[in-house]
């Protein structure tokens, strides 16, 4: 089963091709991507890398959580999906203090 990761604190010169070859040596990668802003295109210093299967992905956050990449030093963890249904509006994307929020419950 396909495993997607959340990585954060990237350097701003990362990008899609450096991300994907930094996590590659931990196994098979379906994608990777540097999340970028809208109006500038530069990055926003976070980006997804997904495996192909869990295994791979857990090796990953075992050996690069905390540890350096491209000159800094790196988070990496599961990403949590966040576009399924559930509670309030808000928009979707995924959690780790970046994506959409969520609906109030007080009225």
């Amino acid at each position: 089963m396909a495993t997607k990761l959340f990585i954060r604190s990237l350097s701003w010169n990362t990008n899609d091709d450096s991300l994907r070859s930094g996590f590659e040596r931990f196994g098979t990668v379906t994608d990777a991507v540097v999340v970028k802003d809208r109006d500038t295109g530069r990055s926003r210093g976070f980006g997804f890398v997904t495996f192909q299967d869990e295994s791979s992905a857990n090796d990953a956050i075992d050996q690069m959580n905390e540890a350096e990449f491209e000159g800094r030093r790196i988070v990496v963890v599961i990403a949590e999906d966040r576009r399924g249904g559930g509670g309030g509006g808000g928009g979707g994307g995924y959690r780790n203090n970046y994506g959409g929020g969520g609906g109030s419950a007080w009225r």
